[in-house]
């Protein structure tokens, strides 16, 4: 067993820090609205979520493997300065998601602690605790997210499973389907939370951790993104069977809350149930933290030409912890903005939809199409299809949704 585990983190792995990258709070809680809202109808857009997802990440590993990481490739065509400017604007995006994240982590523990410990000091301890794990040997995170993951399928499994869901109408819900504009807009919003900026970037760059570096390593890195993406597509499915068949019957039309749906599973199928679901947010929560947040001295460093020896040198370590540390601030984020958990975990990895998304799509796009930096290995118009798709999403979310997301964001702190 010893050299079975050992063999697979030699060859695969990766995709599990992707995939916990895009497996947050606000991908359970958007999961569980669409099975609440649609029942089994949106079980489609999963699968072709993860399909999108795949293929940019394969996108990315190339231009890591072929080419150059993807700021490297914009520092070389686009100047230090201006790169370094791109690179300024995203992390805060970052940080963003990581005042997000904290709060759910400590949201997520108060309920579970029965209120005994209030969310706000939770959240500051979250962020150290991201800090400490995040600063470890790349190869000991590796082997924790993928656990997490794995540990996140068991326990959603396990909650769906106990739901008995009627397999024919679940099967019904893989027939593409829009009912209505509702449909359209959660099912971009899953679209959205599993083709995630941070991971453009952070592919293509631990590809070299990997080793991964000719063409016969390309089929490794296939399988491996298909390992992950399977993983992070099942656990998806499960929340929304479980919504659906669960949490719809029951009566409930809406999710008010954040921790609305481990609150519902408790009523319908008893409180362990709710533990199950909570456990699972943050273990979600927590995960994508720590990749997220690597994104930040990566995309920094890289701007400027500077070695970060693959994210073990001290500048790479510092600008982590600092970046890492701000995410502690959410409980002030939340007294100033008036914006409560739910509301930043649903708006804030929105803010990176708007702005993060368009911006490194296009500019993935341009890099996996430079012949200069990929040589034969540049896209097939297969490829460039699901590009182009990706980009005129980012493009289309953009436009309209950055008024609603911005004023709902500033709206409570400027109207106060």
């Amino acid at each position: 067993m010893k050299e079975f585990f050992r063999t697979f983190f030699d060859n695969y792995g990766l995709s599990f820090i992707m995939v916990a990258s895009y497996f947050g709070s606000g991908s359970i809680f958007i999961a569980s609205q669409a099975g609440v809202e649609y029942g089994y109808v949106l079980l489609w857009a999963v699968v072709g979520a993860v399909l999108l997802g795949f293929m940019a990440q394969d996108m990315s590993a190339r231009l890591g493997i072929f080419g150059d990481t993807l700021m490297g490739f914009m520092r070389r065509r686009l100047g230090k300065g201006p790169s370094l400017t791109i690179a300024l604007f995203l992390s805060i995006g970052c940080v963003a998601w990581c005042l997000a994240l904290c709060a759910a982590v400590g949201m997520s523990i108060q309920v579970l602690t029965g209120d005994a410990i209030p969310w706000q000091p939770l959240a500051v301890l979250t962020a150290v605790a991201a800090i400490l794990v995040g600063i470890l040997d790349y190869s000991k995170i590796e082997k924790i997210m993928t656990a997490m993951m794995f540990l996140l399928l068991v326990l959603y499994l396990i909650v769906a499973g106990a739901s008995q869901p009627d397999l024919v109408d679940v099967a019904m819900g893989f027939v593409p389907s829009v009912p209505d504009v509702g449909a359209i807009v959660l099912g971009a919003a899953i679209l959205g939370t599993t083709a995630l900026w941070p991971n453009f970037f952070l592919e293509s760059i631990l590809v070299r951790r990997k080793g991964w570096n000719s063409h016969k390593h390309v089929k490794t890195m296939r399988t491996d993104l298909s390992i992950g993406y399977t993983v992070g597509g099942l656990i998806t499915l499960a929340i929304i069977i479980v919504a659906a068949n669960v949490l719809r019957p029951a009566g409930y039309t809406e999710l008010s809350t954040f921790v609305a749906p481990g609150e519902a599973l408790a009523a319908v199928l008893g409180q362990w149930a709710m533990i199950v679901f909570l456990v699972g947010v943050v273990c979600a929560a927590f995960n994508s933290i720590i990749p997220i947040m690597w994104t930040v001295p990566f995309m920094i460093l890289e701007a400027l030409d500077i070695d970060h020896r693959d994210g073990t040198s001290r500048g790479f370590k510092r600008i982590f912890a600092v970046a890492t540390g701000l995410g502690a601030l959410s409980p002030l984020v939340a007294a100033v903005t008036g914006l409560s958990v739910v509301q930043m975990i649903t708006l804030f990895p929105a803010f990176n939809g708007v702005f993060g998304l368009p911006i490194t799509a296009a500019l993935l796009f341009w890099a996996v199409n430079d012949r200069k930096v990929m040589g034969k290995e540049t896209n097939t118009w297969g490829l460039n299809l699901v590009n182009v798709t990706l980009v005129i999403f980012a493009a289309y979310v953009a436009v309209r949704s950055a008024s609603g997301v911005m004023n709902q964001i500033f709206g409570g702190m400027l109207g106060g």
